[in-house]
């Protein structure tokens, strides 16, 4: 049974998603607004929201889920290269936070694999950005030639972190902001990244699927964390990518 509710009523259990056996599996909730408060809410236990112009907002939480462990991100060879590459180019740098409303816009104007349009509706976009204010949605942002080439925003709460949605209009440029915030997680001791749903695109670079009761688990102890987390870029971060140099 589909849960209906308003901004008065707390979001249901993920555990209350609907089944495989319905047409929306994973489906929790539908109804409220999406405000920084009830994206706290929500995220804290497993749920986010995922819906399209017209449409009452859904709350989602799915099983399995699409998760990148930290410790498992494929680097290969040729985006290790691209990596070395960028990092020693005039011109080229990764930054976090500094163009957050530019990142926002433009993974909003990028639909997802399958979709004609765009799932981050204007709601979406003011409710983000205001949690952005909060600090607990940042962006990392690869600049080239002293342009925005690509990025991607996340959600950051304890020790967790729940990528969002990423662009590119340069090869690669998303790819080594994703490796930049794998590299930073790494360093901060964030052993995974949510990527919600499966897709090629990530399981290339190492995210796979987990059952719901899996990453539930595992979320509820990095949510705990209480030190906040400083998002500065942080050079040195990168060499957590590379294999150990031989004595």
């Amino acid at each position: 049974m589909l849960h209906w509710i308003d901004d008065s009523l707390p979001l249901p259990p993920a555990s209350a998603a609907l089944g495989h056996d319905t047409e929306l599996p994973g489906l929790v909730a539908a109804g409220g607004h999406v405000t920084p408060h009830r994206l706290d809410e929500a995220y804290r236990q497993g749920l986010f929201p995922w819906y399209s112009a017209g449409q009452p907002v859904l709350w989602w939480s799915p099983d399995p889920r699409m998760v990148l462990y930290t410790a498992e991100f494929r680097l290969s060879a040729s985006l290790r290269k691209t990596l070395r590459r960028f990092l020693r180019t005039p011109g080229c740098a990764l930054r976090f936070d500094s163009a957050f409303d530019r990142v926002m816009q433009a993974c909003a104007g990028t639909p997802r694999p399958g979709q004609d349009g765009t799932w981050i509706v204007p709601a979406m976009v003011r409710a983000y950005t205001a949690w952005h204010r909060a600090g607990r949605v940042h962006s990392v942002e690869t600049w080239i030639d002293g342009e925005l080439a690509g990025g991607l925003y996340f959600v950051n709460l304890g020790r967790m972190c729940f990528g969002e949605s990423m662009f590119t209009r340069r090869t690669d440029a998303s790819k080594i902001a994703l490796a930049g915030l794998v590299a930073a997680c790494r360093a901060r001791g964030i052993a995974m990244i949510d990527c919600q749903q499966n897709t090629g695109h990530l399981a290339s670079l190492g995210a796979r699927e987990i059952p719901r009761a899996a990453f539930l688990a595992h979320l509820a102890g990095a949510v705990a964390a209480a030190a906040p987390v400083d998002w500065s870029y942080d050079e040195s971060s990168w060499a957590l990518l590379w294999p150990p140099t031989p004595p």
